[in-house]
């Protein structure tokens, strides 16, 4: 084993006979309580610990910085989504999509952490591995296909979904919904359009028809999927 083995090679310390036993699981359980309810900026190891009655050195015999307790709780949201499922690849790749999704809807905090450099827990390894199987299984299985169109699938994700996350945050933080908030800047736009300077833009909001979150995702995931079969009958 390494010198500074990760958090996933280090086993667990004994329980001891406390009032309040510790344990990762019951850690991380209360950091992504804490964070589902007051945002990621809320979870340290000191709000976890007083969230389990225990002094916060106590958690450091499990934890051993507050990056370790944010990659445990990614984890454990990977851990939620089902195994994608599907006969055909695009099927598969609308199961993975739809399945981090709901995770992040779930777990508003889980958006902020998509992105960047790869998460290592035991069930989004289990979670990469199902999917890229189920893409073998479905038709693709070169290597460098498999690995690019589970890329795009990332970066379509990442984008769609703290679109979603922000206009939720948006929404609480300035205390109007999507419909207020239109009524209140559609005076302005008015003024603009009127000038003339914008014909092509207002004829768009004129005239497109205004869709849900999910139709807008939906409709994104067709784009990609159907851009993909494109590109893979090639």
């Amino acid at each position: 084993m390494a010198d500074n083995p990760l958090v996933w090679e280090r086993p667990e310390p004994p329980e001891r006979r406390v009032p309040s036993p510790l344990s990762r699981e019951r850690i991380v359980q209360a950091a992504v309580t804490l964070a589902d309810a007051e945002g990621l900026e809320a979870v340290s190891l000191r709000k976890v610990a007083g969230a389990l009655d225990a002094g916060p050195m106590r958690l450091y015999r499990y934890v051993d910085t507050k990056e370790e307790l944010l990659e445990l709780m990614v984890d454990a949201v990977y851990g939620e989504i089902p195994a994608p499922t599907g006969s055909t690849w695009a099927d598969v790749l609308r199961s993975i999509a739809n399945g981090i999704r709901d995770a992040a809807l779930r777990h508003e905090w889980f958006a902020d952490l998509l992105g960047g450099r790869p998460h290592f827990g035991p069930a989004t390894l289990a979670h990469t591995e199902a999917s890229l199987s189920a893409l073998r299984a479905a038709g693709i299985d070169d290597v460098d296909t498999m690995m690019g169109v589970i890329e795009a699938l990332d970066l379509y994700l990442i984008g769609a979904v703290r679109k979603v996350v922000t206009e939720r945050r948006a929404e609480r933080a300035s205390g109007q919904n999507e419909r207020e908030w239109q009524a209140k800047t559609f005076p302005y736009l008015s003024r603009m359009f009127a000038a003339g300077h914008y014909p092509t833009l207002e004829k768009t909001i004129h005239d497109a028809h205004h869709r849900s979150a999910d139709e807008v995702f939906e409709l994104g995931l067709s784009y990609l999927l159907d851009g993909m079969s494109h590109r893979l009958q090639r």
